[in-house]
């Protein structure tokens, strides 16, 4: 399939035995490197506009830009999880920390980096920096968390019920109603159709879905979920990071990374600079990436490694 703009040749890298993640290695080698972690149900075309700004040497620096498709996300490989399952995954958060880290030390990044979250991404890879935190030298945030849901915030009905084992599994994986509503309520200009498909292309089938909804159940929000331990261990360390230049980008009209996720960020990160849009949602780079590809490439310059 033709994605639009992403003229990438994805790379393909054994994660585990027998499974392999696509991901994306972009500009030069000797370039600052920026890591761009997406969520869900989106894949590395969330981050198309932004490696094109910052991969092309002729625009100024060249960032060498690394951008993994998650395990049963985008271009890479789908693998099941049920018990008899070979090859077999288990989509948890901590797989996904494993997976980021694995990939970055195949790639041989053990230097600093620029840390890029949106959605789930906000969760891996600071669940990542959670052991790599020398390494964290720039933040660039979108509508992301790194730290269970605030308690102001109520929990919209939309995760409630993708969380469900039973209703939440036959809307998500039978109708894909998870990436093909985000790619229509996840924005506020609406996307060209060509977008929306590329969107969704890789969840295609009930087999090809299970990432998306098992990134849903996973959601922690208490202590008796299994990716709580981590979440809370980065939210507690969040503060940690408010000395490194940081910028964040955000969609006000989104309806679970609100207002209240962004406060927080501010709150830690006293220091970040903040374009937040009256008319941008979640996918904040596909409502807003005329403006903010240009400023965060400005905003890396201005604060070089």
């Amino acid at each position: 399939m033709d994605y639009p703009d992403y003229p990438f040749t994805p790379k393909r890298f054994q994660v585990r035995p027998g499974i392999a993640m696509s991901y994306l290695d972009e500009g030069p080698r000797d370039g600052e490197v920026v890591v761009m972690v997406h969520g869900n149900p989106s894949w590395s075309y969330y981050w198309r506009h932004l490696v094109s700004g910052l991969s092309d040497p002729a625009l100024g620096t060249g960032y060498r830009c690394i951008v993994p498709d998650h395990v049963g996300m985008g271009l890479s490989d789908k693998p099941d999880d049920a018990p008899n399952a070979l090859p077999r995954y288990d989509y948890t958060l901590q797989s996904r920390v494993d997976d980021l880290a694995a990939l970055l030390a195949h790639l041989g990044i053990d230097g600093p980096v620029t840390l890029a979250v949106h959605d789930w991404g906000g969760m891996i890879g600071f669940g990542w920096a959670l052991s790599h935190q020398h390494q964290v030298k720039r933040l660039v945030i979108t509508n992301t968390a790194a730290f269970p849901m605030p308690g102001t915030k109520a929990m919209p009905w939309q995760i409630a019920l993708g969380r469900d084992y039973t209703i939440g599994e036959l809307v998500i994986r039978g109708f894909n109603a998870f990436s093909g509503g985000a790619s229509w309520l996840g924005v506020e200009r609406k996307m060209p159709a060509d977008v929306r498909r590329a969107y969704v292309a890789p969840y295609d089938s009930w087999k090809n879905r299970i990432s998306t909804v098992r990134f849903m159940q996973d959601i922690p929000l208490s202590p008796k979920d299994r990716a709580w331990p981590l979440v809370e261990a980065a939210g507690q360390r969040l503060h940690e990071y408010a000395a490194l230049p940081a910028f964040i980008g955000w969609g006000l009209k989104d309806f679970v990374f609100d207002r209240h996720f962004l406060q927080r960020f501010q709150a830690e990160l006293p220091g970040a600079e903040v374009m937040a849009f009256d008319d941008a949602g979640h996918y904040v780079l596909e409502d807003k990436h005329e403006v903010l590809v240009p400023a965060v490439r400005d905003f890396l310059e201005r604060n070089p490694l």
